[in-house]
């Protein structure tokens, strides 16, 4: 089956079903006309015509926006538009480093098109010269992929905390990663995608980071998500990866990146070049 279709499934998205969202007269996200039609009901918050979605709140502060935006959401949430909410925060930019215009809670993202990150560790152990991946299962009572294999590792990144702390923090909750051998995760870059979805759009870019673990080390669940850890031979992990649709689809990406910058994946591999400039395509 092959390793293009999890790049080309993840990056498949029309932009002409959506309305620009805009702050302060800057586009950061995209709706879908569908979600826009309840943003109307708060008239004196949005602005909705055919053309855009606009939030209009002369001089308030991002603050005041995000108080605002965070009330909406509740009441969306209690009408069942919103199937839940996280209790993490977003920044909402418009470019990268910009300043902060909006904080919107993790859940609501996609249905702004904003765009958003998380963090994906490959853990993996070397034994006799070959290699082995730590998998995860998520635990079927989770709203989002129950079932599906993850990896060790994974999680969105919200305000107000760092890379390196929010690493260590998911690390821990995940996996029970102690800091001492978090610190020795080695950061190989990004890998970005653009999502459509039925209720909005996930334009994504995903920190990567290596992590060799000891051949002793057992991972361990600490907040629920993850029902059960396998240590698969990479050889195992290229061919669940190749032939089926087990594993929950942005962590595919992650995973091909990682078995081309370690050579499991070489310029023989007739997908090669495209799988190399697809796991980092422009964002809208």
């Amino acid at each position: 089956m092959g390793f293009l279709r999890h790049v080309q499934r993840c990056n498949h998205y029309d932009l002409s079903g959506f309305l620009p969202f805009r702050v302060n007269g800057c586009r950061v996200g995209f709706i879908r006309p569908s979600f826009a039609s309840y943003l109307e009901e708060w008239s004196e918050l949005f602005s909705v015509t055919d053309k855009a979605v606009s939030l209009v709140m002369k001089g308030a502060d991002s603050a005041q926006r995000s108080a605002a935006v965070a009330s909406v959401l509740e009441r969306l949430w209690e009408r069942g538009v919103i199937p839940h909410l996280q209790g993490e925060r977003y920044g909402v930019t418009a470019r990268s480093g910009g300043d902060v215009l909006l904080w919107l809670d993790r859940a609501a993202a996609s249905r702004f098109g904003i765009r958003a990150f998380g963090q994906h560790l490959n853990g993996y152990v070397v034994k006799d010269d070959r290699w082995y991946m730590w998998i995860g299962r998520r635990a079927a009572d989770r709203m989002i992929y129950p079932g599906k294999l993850d990896h060790l590792v994974a999680g969105g990144v919200p305000y107000g905390i760092s890379l390196e702390e929010n690493l260590r923090k998911e690390c821990w909750e995940e996996a029970a990663i102690p800091p001492e051998l978090v610190a020795t995760a080695v950061p190989v870059g990004t890998v970005t995608y653009v999502t459509e979805l039925e209720h909005g759009l996930r334009p994504d870019t995903l920190y990567c980071y290596d992590l060799q673990l000891p051949p002793d080390f057992q991972p361990r669940c600490t907040d629920g998500e993850v029902e059960c850890f396998y240590l698969w031979p990479v050889e195992k992990v290229m061919a669940v990866v190749r032939e089926s649709e087990d594993f929950k689809p942005n962590c595919n990406l992650v995973i091909i990146d990682f078995l081309i910058r370690h050579g499991f994946i070489g310029p023989d591999n007739e997908e090669y070049l495209e799988l190399v400039t697809g796991l980092h395509p422009a964002l809208p």
